[in-house]
């Protein structure tokens, strides 16, 4: 029997939803500090943390140094790091070191744009696989292709890879069969509006992962 993709339930801003999330199977969660309407403070990621029990909740950073990082791990209670900006080598390297475990977002146009994978591969950590959106760093609703999430994967061959990007429940099947993530992460395809998740969509969107 297969095992179900593993999903990353991002961009929560309640504890509800937290809890929903947790009860309906998601596997990681995430909480921003880059920015846009689904940011919260260090308070309200403390009580997401806490509404999430045993599941890992990662803080979603962009040009934060190592230091900002640590002290909102340490204050919020995160299990992980997803960096959008900044993300160096030495920054992966040290962030491990201290306990943390790290995502590399790495966001495509097109094809062209495979190369990137390369970069982000050498960073040393699971990479998470995006599209470009100008003036965003997620959470936007825009799908990257099939065809370019397939090229991301065949380009990240043996390497731990993460697909976002405009999921949602009915499409999420179609992405997973294209592209074999090791895992998938959703935000605004199971929102009510930004920042409010709608149970129901969660529940359809983790069903939908069963028997892929």
């Amino acid at each position: 029997m297969p095992s179900p993709t593993p999903a990353k339930i991002c961009g929560l801003t309640r504890p509800v939803d937290a809890e929903a999330a947790v009860r309906l199977g998601a596997s990681y969660l995430g909480v921003i500090f880059a920015g846009g309407p689904r940011q919260v403070d260090i308070a309200r990621a403390r009580e997401i943390r806490e509404a999430a029990g045993q599941v890992p909740v990662f803080g979603v950073f962009s040009s934060q140094s190592r230091e900002e990082i640590l002290d909102v791990r340490d204050r919020a209670g995160l299990a992980g790091a997803q960096l959008h900006g900044g993300a160096t080598a030495e920054l992966v390297h040290r962030l491990t070191g201290d306990g943390l475990r790290v995502l590399v977002v790495t966001r495509l146009t097109g094809l062209e744009d495979l190369p990137r994978l390369d970069v982000a591969r050498s960073l040393g950590a699971p990479v998470l696989v995006e599209p470009r959106v100008s003036g965003s760093l997620g959470g936007t609703g825009v799908p990257l292709s099939l065809e370019l999430a397939r090229a991301a994967r065949e380009r990240l061959a043996g390497h731990p890879m993460l697909l976002a990007g405009g999921l949602t429940p009915e499409s999420v099947g179609d992405a997973v069969r294209a592209a074999r993530p090791d895992a998938v992460d959703v935000s605004s395809g199971v929102e009510q509006i930004p920042g409010v998740k709608d149970h129901d969509r969660m529940a359809r969107f983790l069903e939908a992962l069963q028997w892929l």
